[in-house]
């Protein structure tokens, strides 16, 4: 058997004291090491001291006296001091060795074997087993306090035999202690003992030895004792390093210690508290209030309670968590009264554990879970909800269809039993069954007299044949033979007799249907025949009715699948043409900066390569990458600058960063040196690039449009489609968008195609409010989507100074005019209502970050903003973006408005570039940018268009732009025949280019083709030029050319039928405009498939009629070219050009601004469609899929409002 001893020592002494002990101690001297605590670090060196058991076969029996001993145990002598003496005498002589001190340093585990020889008799082997075995080992440790200093007793080893129980009341055989002094004092021996043994040695030699006591022992008990020793010498050891600790602290003056002095991360530590010198020396009670990492992680509140230390100590447990680095925390009474650092916190820095990096990861993993858990329960929450929801949807569809099959029943059971009372068995001298009764699935011969009716002559005799009214249609077809009956000329058939028929239906042809053509239907009574022998008729009546409802179920659900599976496929196309996009953004700016991979992840690596040759970094030694995340507000901040490395090309510099998964934008600048300098921030509005997947989502932001158009409740031009579809791009990239609107009395509020739809919902007033003593009502209601405020002045006209006198008399004049322009007073109605509607959002309270303005009629916000109402604090951080849609109009508002906007726009890149010279931008270049309109795919999407014929995507564009046109050519009275067609939707202005439409429409007919156009004009002039050239052709080529001249939005549904069908039914659509901003009509072409012809530049003036001339002003003679160049891309002349843009070339140009420009793309495009079908109908579909709605523009505009947050 063998027992181990732990022994703790230091691996250095030369540090320690070593000092006589003079205090009383039995038998024993000793050393005294003082002080050690503060001059040297303890290291822990175990030594094992090692009880053997060998074999005792030879060892002689002691019989146990009955009732002396426990059972088990042996009966014990004890060794007199002169036998101990004699026999320590004996082994000094015998030349025993001792060991040095020195030999126990040097291994961290030396063993200090003992070991009890084994007797080896085999008469003794039987009772060993029953034996107790027993062997304590027992070391004295004494604390001795020596001045400032706490010491600790060291002693000589020996191993001495005892039968009295020890200090803890446990039998030992103790360890004798005895000093062997070196000649420095510092070296002592140990040397074992054994009494009254026997040794084997390896030679197997008995060795005698003077009284050998048979000591049994028990190997688990060795263990434990072995065990508690190590954890007492442990405790103690700690106890004086405590209580060290607890007399340095005090001396010093801190408040709090704590043990072990280096904190882990997952451990136990004791916080230690003096009281004494706290704001709670007065207080009872003291708890310790804590958290991680900055107060972000694992909070706890635990009790102190008083220790045993010198001084006022408290103390408790604490476990410091694993995800740990720092420790922050306070203590207090539990009440009110704390001691927090004069309000600083106290912190204890955890070594060895992560970084502040790695738990920002944590803290966001957490977050994900949590997240993820939130989503899961909202899910299946929205589960139940539409689960529910689409229960109580289908009880009432069932109810609605039980009812709609009772009233069909009712209906049918009325007109039955009419029919049944009209019903024979036969009809003399004409027809005849046999026999005379019969019943479902029976045959029976029907008899007809042929001469009996104009189908004497007839060559052959058919009976077409139903029953219960013809209720399941023709259900009986059968050719009749002659018979052999006398008195007529009688024919029959032979007939099964339906299974649920009541009554039967027939009539008699010349031949089989779709063949017959002469019919004898009893003067259009038909025949009928009662079943005599039919199921009982309530029977059938309930059957039917269950059938019927079923019928309607079936026809129900089939509706709902075929509309749930064109809403996926809807979806799906939006969503790949969404992706689609935002890689053409991503790589618009590849010429200047693009990552690897393209599509950024949260928690992933990303590397971002940038060209500084196209930069104001160009040619510079260096090139640093600053970066941070979510718009420069994550909480780590931005990323130390990073020097970006070559790439093999030559032309790039790259650097990587780590996307957090918290991360839903990057941001980033380059400098040329670490520490500034020049920077390439994109323009001011740094570089921002999206991250997907991540946990956290941009906040949204919130932006009011004020305007006076708005698509489809007041739309006169391309402004009210605008405000609607960038609004609803943005809301649906979850942002807050309103609408601040006039309540005009000429607002659509619903439309009618099959069934009237309300444009506005939830409509309803709001509130009142007053503003320069006019009281304002307030109404609310939901366009596509959009919560919209309608302004409806009341009163209170005469204080409005700007109004004329006229305009003084009436009332309540600003918007019951019956249009939305054109009454004279425009700039005043429309300055008031800016006004006011800049009062609403302030007595509202609304905190708008954008307040977006449009064109001369809402530009009197951008100055009215910033004259009226900064200091208000609802306003005060409100930002204004001004949209210039038209410079045509407006200019000395348009300029104005210039000076007080922070940023403004315009609707394409190409048109900034054009107006930057004119007067009113010029100075304000800094603050001007061309986004490119889109248009709204809910609205224009063949796919689900209700208007056209066959509904139709890029996969089916040509038969679906095949029937559409079909249509279009039934319903325009022209030629139903394979022509090309070129459509033509526009206003009648000479900014439309008039003079090159007339032209176009003759060149098509010239080329065989056909035309329609819809447009009207303002000018009654222009209106009448049209209205004749429509009379000439209507009469000249009226298969081959339509005019339509009522193109405005407010007439009838028709007209708004129209222009989806000349969209889809068309093969081209021409847009000759001289000055075109941006244009819609192109972008809805080719939603719709179709090709369109433009015009790219405005050319010279010279070149333009002098009646264009006369017609112009200063502002348009600015506005020559055209934003057309931006969206269409010459087949022939584009490639480079739409490859830039990431496209495919989707049209055909023409420069100029006479008839040999118009000439020059037609003959291309229609020459195209004659001999290339093929490639154009492949043409057809590439435009199809190209996306020009609100997709990219959307994302630009959220990127200028951010910006303009900034400014």
């Amino acid at each position: 058997m063998e027992a181990s001893l732990q022994l703790q020592r230091f691996s250095s002494y030369d540090c320690f004291k070593i000092k006589p002990f003079l205090d009383s101690f039995p038998s024993v001297k000793t050393t005294q090491f003082t002080p050690w605590r503060s001059k040297c670090s303890v290291i822990c060196l175990s030594h094992r001291v090692t009880a053997s058991a060998a074999d005792f076969s030879k060892r002689r029996q002691r019989r146990l006296s009955k009732g002396s001993t426990p059972k088990g145990f042996p009966s014990r002598t004890r060794m007199n001091t002169q036998k101990r003496k004699q026999q320590k005498n004996n082994e000094q002589k015998e030349g025993s060795s001792f060991p040095k001190l020195s030999e126990f340093v040097e291994p961290n585990n030396r063993e200090i074997e003992l070991k009890v020889d084994e007797v080896e008799n085999k008469e003794e082997k039987e009772d060993l087993s029953s034996i107790g075995k027993e062997l304590d080992i027992r070391l004295s440790n004494h604390n001795v306090v020596n001045g400032n200093g706490n010491g600790m007793i060291i002693g000589d080893v020996g191993l001495e035999k005892k039968e009295k129980s020890s200090e803890n009341g446990t039998a030992s055989i103790g360890l004798e202690k005895k000093e062997i002094g070196s000649e420095n004092g510092t070296e002592s021996t140990l040397r074992d003992v054994v009494s009254k043994g026997k040794h084997i040695d390896d030679t197997k030699t008995d060795e005698i030895v003077t009284e050998v006591e048979s000591v049994e022992v028990d190997e688990k008990t060795v263990q434990d004792k072995s065990l508690q020793l190590k954890l007492e010498m442990e405790t103690n050891l700690r106890k004086q390093e405590i209580e060290g600790l607890a007399d340095e602290n005090f001396l010093r003056g801190d408040k709090f210690f704590v043990y072990p002095q280096i904190i882990k991360p997952d451990g136990e530590i004791e916080v230690f508290f003096n009281r004494s010198l706290s704001n709670l020396k007065n207080e009872p009670d003291v708890l310790i209030m804590g958290s991680f990492n900055d107060w972000r992680w694992r909070s706890f509140t635990v009790r102190l309670n008083k220790t045993h230390l010198k001084g006022d100590w408290w103390s408790c447990l604490i476990h410091v968590s694993k995800e740990a680095y720092k420790m922050d925390f306070v203590f207090f009474n539990g009440q009110n009264v704390y001691e927090n650092n004069d309000k600083n916190d106290f912190c204890i820095t955890v070594e060895g554990g992560i970084d502040v990096f790695a738990f920002e990861d944590i803290l966001v993993e957490e977050k994900r879970m949590e997240l993820e858990k939130i989503a899961k329960e909202q899910a299946e929450k929205e589960r139940q909800e539409e689960e529910q929801r689409r229960i109580g949807v289908e009880k009432a569809a069932s109810e609605a269809e039980r009812a709609q099959a009772r009233i069909e029943i009712e209906r049918r059971r009325e007109i039955l039993q009419q029919l049944m009372k009209k019903a024979a068995q036969s009809f003399d001298n004409i027809w005849f069954i046999e026999p005379k009764e019969f019943k479902g699935s029976e045959k029976v011969r029907l008899y007809y007299n042929k001469s009996s009716s104009h189908l004497t002559h007839a060559n052959e005799l058919w009976i077409h044949g139903g029953h219960n009214n013809w209720n399941d249609g023709l259900t009986i077809v059968e050719k009749l033979v002659k018979s052999e009956k006398e008195g007529g000329d009688w024919w029959y058939a032979e007939v099964v007799i339906p299974d649920r028929a009541l009554v039967l239906d027939w009539v008699f042809a010349n031949g089989p249907p779709k063949a017959a053509t002469i019919y004898d239907n009893n003067n259009w009574q038909d025949f009928h025949a009662i079943v005599l022998k039919s199921i009982p008729e309530e029977q059938y009546w309930v059957e039917e009715e269950h059938r019927i409802f079923e019928k309607l179920q079936k026809e129900r659900k089939l509706r709902e699948e075929a509309i749930h599976a064109k809403a996926e496929k809807t979806t799906q196309m939006k969503g790949e043409m969404k992706e689609r996009t935002l890689k053409r953004f991503l790589l618009s700016q590849k010429n200047v900066v693009y990552t690897e991979p393209l599509d950024i992840h949260a928690g992933s690596m990303v590397t971002i390569f940038y060209n500084p040759a196209n930069t104001v970094l160009s040619g510079k030694p260096e090139v640093w990458f600053r970066c941070s995340f979510n718009r420069w507000t994550h909480s780590i901040g931005p990323l130390p600058p990073q020097r970006m490395l070559s790439v093999d090309n030559g032309f790039h510099v790259k650097a990587t960063v780590k996307v957090p998964l918290d991360a839903y934008m990057m941001d980033f600048v380059f400098s040329e040196r670490e520490d500034g300098g020049i920077f390439d921030n994109n323009g001011g509005a740094d570089y921002h690039i999206p991250v997907v997947g991540g946990i956290v989502k941009e906040p949204p932001m919130h932006i009011v449009h004020i305007a006076v158009e708005m698509a489809p409740i007041a739309k006169v031009g391309g402004l009210g489609d605008i405000v609607t579809s960038l609004s609803r791009a943005v809301q649906d990239l979850n942002h807050n968008v309103n609408i601040v609107f006039p309540k005009y009395d000429c607002l659509k509020f619903e439309h009618v195609s099959f069934i009237a739809i309300s444009l506005v919902t939830d409509f309803h007033y709001q509130r009142c409010y007053s503003w320069g003593g006019t009281e304002i009502e307030v109404w609310f209601g939901k366009v596509e989507g959009l919560s919209v405020y309608f302004l409806d002045p009341q009163n209170g006209w005469a204080v409005f100074i700007l109004l004329s006198l006229d305009a003084l008399c009436r009332k309540k004049i600003f918007f019951s005019t019956g249009c939305v322009y054109g009454r004279g007073n425009d700039a005043q109605r429309f300055g008031f209502f800016c006004h006011a509607a800049l009062e609403f959002l302030h007595q509202s309270g609304f905190h708008p970050d954008i307040i977006h303005c449009h064109d001369w009629s809402s530009a009197p916000v951008a100055w009215l903003l910033k004259d009226h109402y900064t200091h208000y604090d609802g306003l005060s951080k409100s930002r204004v973006v001004f949209t210039i849609h038209n410079l045509e109009f407006g200019a000395h508002f348009i300029a104005k408005a210039m000076v007080y906007a922070d940023k403004a726009t315009t609707v394409s890149h190409t048109y900034s570039k054009e107006v930057a010279g004119n007067p009113a931008i010029a100075p304000h270049l800094h603050k001007f940018h061309g986004i490119l309109n889109g248009i709204d795919l809910d609205i224009w999407d063949p796919f689900n268009d209700e208007f056209i014929p066959v509904s139709y995507n890029s996969e089916n564009v040509i038969e679906g732009k095949r029937a559409a046109k079909k249509a279009l050519q039934q319903r325009l009275g022209l030629k139903i025949s394979d022509l090309p067609l070129v459509g033509i939707i526009s206003r009648l202005t000479h900014q439309k280019g008039i003079h090159l439409i007339k032209h176009a429409i003759s060149r098509t007919l010239e080329l065989n083709g056909q035309v329609v156009l819809l447009g009207s004009a303002p000018d009654p002039c222009i209106q009448n030029d049209f209205v004749n050239l429509a009379n000439q052709l209507h009469s000249s080529h009226a298969d081959r050319a339509r005019l339509c001249l009522n193109y405005d939005e407010p007439l009838s549904h028709l007209v708004r039928i129209l222009r989806f069908y000349i969209y889809a039914g068309s093969d081209f659509i021409l847009v000759p405009s001289i000055f075109e901003p941006c244009g819609l009509t192109q972008l809805t072409a080719m939603r719709y498939g179709s090709i369109p012809v433009v015009r790219k530049t405005g050319g010279a003036y010279s070149s333009l009629n002098n009646a264009l001339l006369k017609c112009t002003n200063t502002v348009f003679r600015l506005l020559l070219p055209q934003g057309l160049y931006d969206t269409v891309f010459d087949v022939d002349n584009d490639k480079a050009r739409a490859e830039a843009q990431g496209l495919e070339p989707n049209g055909f140009n023409f420069d100029g601004a006479d008839g040999s420009g118009v000439d020059y793309a037609l003959n291309r495009a229609i020459t195209a469609w004659h001999g290339a079908r093929d490639w154009f109908n492949s043409l057809c579909k590439t435009v199809m899929e190209q996306d020009w709605s609100w997709n990219r523009p959307a994302l630009e505009y959220i990127e200028l409002y951010h910006a303009t947050k900034k400014y």
